[in-house]
């Protein structure tokens, strides 16, 4: 992929689809793709499509409007916020005599830059192929390539298509053995978390939100936090303590996004997996974005999708809503959006660049995790010292005191856990 290419971003707003999303607002986030590649975006412009034309998706028009931006523009690259065809892809080249990319190509070429982890490039990889075997209309030449992009925008041309069709479904094969190693030795830690005494705690949220910047800020992590889109691909993990809570795992996830390609959920399936096994789920919202509604549908689609939430909307794990990047609000929308969290006690307005509000969430979050807990009393041997650290670190020792009488020294403990801690303690 060539850094600095210069651009023109189109997007086609068909009659009669997603009539919720504003065009405008989804010009602008195809903008933010763009730009988190390393695109020069010359020109970017709204297509109203009446009738969706089978070999070129565009009219003629539309498509010599296309031609002349490009022209004025002297862009090399054309990018279409929408799915393309693969018969329409390679039309469009050919009238443009231009590059063209769609929003799934555009969105895996992203994924392929920004995949730090081996389980992210066999990710990557797999959901770029399964992209593009039906549409060989580059050489596979990058298939050697160990990490970063996957040429769709600097690939040479169309070459030994049957040869590359049998090599990609042979990588493909080999991926996908890959993957299920991967997706075992993650569940096997899963599992050995379950069995571990510290709760989980996942970030999730729409692309850009400030996640990371939230993980960083909490965790002391150097996770990158860009103002870009996708700038967290891989998941990543810290400890952390919360009041009342000595420990817990604070757990980074990928962004989520609009129309993301079907590919990538399949493909990513077992890294957001991670988010099923949390205790608790932040969900970290930009309420400073006027999409901002939207973007929260979207989350909530793909967390349905996980099955973390019922078909009535009910959440299977708790969820608090981290509403960030309050510095950036103006009134009377600050005082409006803090009348509607003060009705709620799982909302919480946030600021991860300033701190405000973090100490709210984590006392939110921490009381959902000690929800329900129970004093329980423990008469342990003075030399269990296994059992006797445990209590003192994963729950509220209220009382402890030396039993005097004969045989072995006992101590006897009233600590406060809740069902899952105490469930815990009993497999020790």
């Amino acid at each position: 992929m060539t850094r600095g290419a210069r651009a023109v971003v189109v997007c086609p707003d068909i009659r009669g689809q997603r009539k919720s999303e504003d065009p405008e607002a989804r010009l602008e986030e195809a903008k933010g793709l763009a730009l988190a590649i390393g695109i020069v975006v010359a020109e970017a412009f709204v297509v109203p499509i009446r009738d969706v034309r089978a070999a070129t998706l565009f009219g003629e028009g539309q498509i010599q409007r296309i031609d002349l931006a490009c022209v004025q523009e002297q862009a090399e690259l054309v990018i279409v916020d929408g799915a393309l065809s693969a018969i329409q892809q390679r039309n469009l080249e050919e009238k443009l005599k231009r590059k063209v990319i769609d929003r799934t190509g555009l969105i895996l070429e992203i994924f392929g830059e920004r995949a730090a982890t081996a389980e992210g490039r066999l990710q990557v990889e797999l959901a770029h192929l399964d992209y593009q075997q039906s549409r060989l209309v580059r050489s596979w030449t990058h298939l050697e390539r160990q990490r970063g992009g996957f040429g769709f925008l600097g690939g040479p041309g169309e070459t030994q298509i049957e040869a590359d069709r049998r090599m990609i479904r042979a990588r493909m094969g080999k991926l996908r053995k890959e993957l299920d190693q991967v997706r075992r030795t993650r569940a096997l830690h899963r599992e050995r978390r379950g069995r571990a005494p510290w709760p989980v705690v996942a970030l999730v949220g729409y692309t850009n939100a400030g996640k990371s910047t939230l993980f960083n800020r909490v965790t002391g992590a150097d996770v990158m936090a860009e103002d870009l889109l996708f700038a967290t691909l891989d998941p990543t993990m810290r400890a952390v303590r919360l009041p009342g809570v000595e420990k817990a795992i604070l757990s980074d996830t990928v962004g989520f996004i609009s129309d993301l390609p079907t590919q990538l959920v399949a493909a990513f399936r077992a890294t957001l997996e991670e988010v099923t096994a949390a205790d608790v789920i932040v969900h970290v919202r930009d309420m400073a974005n006027p999409a901002n509604g939207a973007q929260k549908a979207q989350v909530l689609d793909i967390l349905a999708d996980l099955g973390v939430l019922e078909e009535g909307g009910e959440s299977t794990i708790p969820i608090v809503e981290a509403w960030n990047k309050w510095d950036l609000l103006e009134e009377p929308r600050k005082s409006e959006l803090t009348e509607v969290a003060e009705g709620d006690e799982r909302i919480v307005p946030i600021s991860a660049v300033t701190g405000f509000g973090l100490e709210t969430l984590f006392e939110t979050v921490a009381n959902i995790l000690t929800k329900n807990a129970k004093t329980y009393e423990f008469i342990l041997s003075a030399s269990d010292g296994q059992r006797l650290a445990w209590l003192h670190a994963h729950g509220e020792v209220i009382e402890e005191s030396e039993l005097v009488g004969e045989g072995e020294p006992r101590i006897r403990l009233a600590v406060r856990l809740n069902a899952k801690e105490f469930g815990r303690y009993s497999t020790l």
